[in-house]
């Protein structure tokens, strides 16, 4: 048995010797028992300072972390890949009748128009490399088939570099066709080929979960690599293929291409050799960055659209006094339903509050970011405005283009509460189940 020994006290009996905190529990020679003192720990109490947050330092590592080591948007992406992969195929086969006239040898802008306007601005397209026929009917039913990979979700990587060439090569083929939503079309084209928009609601994301490979994606790499050999050596490209261009940033289509195709490369073969050294983290960061820069690109994109058309319309006339809807409602090409267009201009007082609505909301969106629940009211907003606008207009193009861009500022928490009642009515299950 250990033996305690009682701490000395002081000549009065009360207190114990200074520097010596009494045992608990154990009677002192004053008669009084008293509970032990526990040590004031530093910083605590009620005068001490509360917890401060993270410094800038800790924050900007946070930051960097989430940059290179997070793949943002991802859902958002998905949604954009699927809606713009959409919309470019259902422009295709409305127009399949008439493709020839838009686009092919019976276009009122012949092709040595077409030539000349490209030897001017330098736009990309290879329906000037061969003439004829067949060569357009075959570039044609390749967009067709890039716009449902993309749609789909397969093997993403070549799918949206193929709609890149073949969206760029029809529509600047005639720059005078489209409404304004095929300038959002073309734009997206580009940023797409540098997003990460497979992760989720893709084939490609089903093959990844299963863990089923094969040789068909290197097939594919080199039947493309191949092919991109015989349009950079043939010959007859001409300058749409150069290394080198005219304006910033001085870089050719033919750097981006076989930039593509080697990186493509280089992540199969660090995939099987080398799947957790260092050189593959490092093109998986590089990968993610590029990601992340590509969805902000977007989110920025979209809100100088609207910005600007709302700070236009604020100087147009005919929106200052609200009559800017009146006049398209009675014009035969904004008419596709005259009956509904009557019906709808003849309501005065409705048109000149959706002229002026349409005008704030426009000018408004940018600043709503601010403010999370005010941003999504807004966007819905702008959504069922576009969805009028495809019924009542009778741009479909341009309406659906609109809301597939205006999907990348959509709440993540929706978008997983839509894809849960989408598979719910697919499978046709009665009783909801969250998303996992």
């Amino acid at each position: 048995m250990n033996e305690v020994s009682v701490p000395a006290a002081r000549p009065d009996g009360d207190e114990p010797a200074a520097g010596v905190e009494p045992l608990a529990g154990v009677e002192p020679p004053g008669g009084v028992v008293r509970p032990a003192r526990v040590p004031r720990q530093p910083g605590a109490g009620p005068d001490a300072a509360a917890p401060r947050g993270p410094g800038p330092t800790e924050l900007l590592r946070r930051a960097v972390d989430a940059f290179t080591g997070r793949v943002l948007g991802r859902h958002q992406a998905a949604v954009v890949r699927i809606g713009f992969g959409l919309v470019w195929l259902a422009h295709l086969l409305r127009e399949w009748p008439n493709r020839r006239v838009l686009y092919g040898d019976r276009s009122p802008w012949s092709m040595e128009l077409a030539e000349r306007l490209l030897g001017d601005d330098g736009a990309f397209t290879v329906l000037t490399w061969f003439g004829g026929r067949f060569w357009f009917e075959l570039l044609y039913h390749l967009a067709v088939l890039a716009a449902l990979g993309v749609l789909l979700g397969w093997r993403t990587r070549a799918s949206t570099v193929l709609f890149l060439v073949t969206v760029l090569s029809l529509q600047n083929r005639d720059v005078f066709l489209g409404d304004g939503g095929d300038n959002v079309v073309h734009l997206m084209a580009v940023y797409l080929v540098f997003t990460r928009c497979a992760e989720v609601w893709s084939l490609d994301a089903r093959r990844a979960r299963s863990g089923r490979g094969g040789p068909a994606g290197v097939v594919l790499w080199a039947v493309l690599g191949a092919a991109l050999a015989v349009c950079q050596f043939g010959g007859f490209s001409g300058t749409s293929l150069s290394w080198t261009g005219r304006t910033f940033p001085h870089l050719g289509w033919a750097p981006l291409f076989w930039g593509l195709w080697a990186v493509a490369g280089l992540w199969w073969v660090l995939s099987r050799l080398r799947p957790d050294g260092e050189p593959r983290a490092v093109l998986d960061a590089l990968a993610t960055m590029v990601h992340n820069c590509a969805m902000l690109v977007i989110a920025v994109e979209v809100v100088l659209i609207y910005a600007t058309a709302g700070w236009y319309k604020v100087q147009g006339s005919r929106w200052q006094d609200g009559t800017a809807l009146y006049y398209p409602l009675h014009l035969d090409y904004f008419t596709p339903w005259p009956g509904l267009s009557a019906l709808v201009g003849s309501a005065l007082l409705p048109v000149f509050l959706i002229s002026y609505g349409t005008v704030m909301v426009q000018v408004a969106f940018p600043f709503t970011l601010l403010n999370r629940r005010v941003k999504n009211v807004l966007l819905a907003v702008m959504m069922l405005e576009h969805a009028g606008i495809a019924v009542v207009l009778g741009l479909p193009v341009f309406s659906l283009a609109m809301i597939a861009a205006d999907a990348v500022f959509l709440p993540t928490g929706a978008l997983l509460r839509a894809a849960t009642w989408a598979s719910r009515i697919r499978t046709g299950r009665s009783r909801w189940r969250p998303a996992p």
